[in-house]
C-alpha cells in the first residue's frame, strides 16, 4: 500500500494500480522498454492490473512477459467497462493510467488518474479528465515509486 496525505484532498491509500495497455504501457502491441523493470519494483507495494481492448491481438505476449493476466474488455461500451473495473476495486484506493478515449471513465473514477502522452497520441478528453499528465509511462511509474511527487503536484 502507498499512503499519501495531499493538502486539500486528505489521506489517500492506494492499494491498486490499473494500467491501460496499448498507447500506455505498449506501442503497436509490444511492451515499451523499461516498463517490465518498473512494474517489478511496484508489485510489492500495490496490486497491478491491466485493462485492454486488445487492439493488436497481442495481449498474450504481454501477459507472459509481465507474468500477469490482463482483463480484456469487449468491443462497445469500453469506457463503462473500464470504469466499472475501477469501481469493483474500490475506486478511492486506485491509481489509473491511460491515454485513449476509452480510458476517460477509469481516470475519472480512480482516486488518482494519470494521463500519459503517447507516441500513439493522447485523447484530449482523457487528458482533461486526468489529475496528472506526464510525458510517458516511465515518468508515471516513477511518480508512484516516489509518491511525494504526486503530493507536490496535487496539493492545493
Amino acid at each position: 500500500m502507498i499512503e499519501m496525505t495531499i493538502p486539500g484532498r486528505g489521506i489517500i491509500k492506494i492499494n491498486s494500480l490499473v494500467l491501460d495497455v496499448n498507447g500506455t504501457i505498449a506501442l503497436d502491441g509490444a511492451l515499451l522498454p523499461g516498463v517490465l523493470e518498473k512494474l517489478r519494483l511496484l508489485k510489492d507495494r500495490v496490486d497491478i492490473f491491466m485493462v485492454t481492448s486488445n487492439t493488436y491481438s497481442r495481449q498474450n505476449n504481454i501477459d507472459l512477459l509481465l507474468d500477469m493476466r490482463a482483463q480484456i474488455i469487449l468491443k462497445g461500451n469500453e469506457i463503462s467497462q473500464k470504469k466499472d473495473f475501477i469501481n469493483q476495486l474500490n475506486s478511492e484506493n486506485v491509481i489509473a493510467i491511460g491515454n485513449g478515449a476509452n480510458d476517460v471513465g477509469m481516470l475519472e473514477a480512480a482516486a488518482i488518474g494519470i494521463c500519459v502522452l503517447s507516441p500513439e497520441g493522447t485523447n484530449v478528453k482523457t487528458l482533461m479528465t486526468a489529475d496528472i499528465v506526464v510525458p510517458d509511462i516511465l515518468t508515471a511509474l516513477e511518480l508512484i515509486e516516489n509518491p511525494l511527487r504526486i503530493v507536490a503536484t496535487l496539493r492545493q
